[in-house]
């Protein structure tokens, strides 16, 4: 049996996270990297969303972010930007 305690700091090599995503536009359907998505959190549901652009029209794409593809996206490595309430 060998002694795996030398291997003990070693990280396995990361994988790209890949997320689905689909156009309302064209109806496209594709992956997407974490470096094409923006998550926008905000104080509400409303103002909580991600964004894309399209690769197969160019469209924008904004879709709202419930707690469940905050996690997702956050947890991906997908660019957050907080915004703050000027209330």
């Amino acid at each position: 049996m060998r002694d795996m305690s030398a291997l003990s700091g070693i990280q396995a090599p990361k994988v790209p996270t890949l997320f689905k995503a689909a156009c309302p536009d064209c109806r496209g359907r594709f992956e997407l990297a974490a470096g094409a998505l923006r998550l926008a959190i905000g104080a509400s549901r409303r103002t909580t969303f991600y964004s894309f652009t399209c690769p197969g029209c160019g469209a924008a794409v904004r879709k709202p972010a419930g707690e469940r593809i905050v996690e997702l996206l956050t947890g991906g490595g997908v660019r957050t930007l907080r915004l703050h309430s000027t209330v």
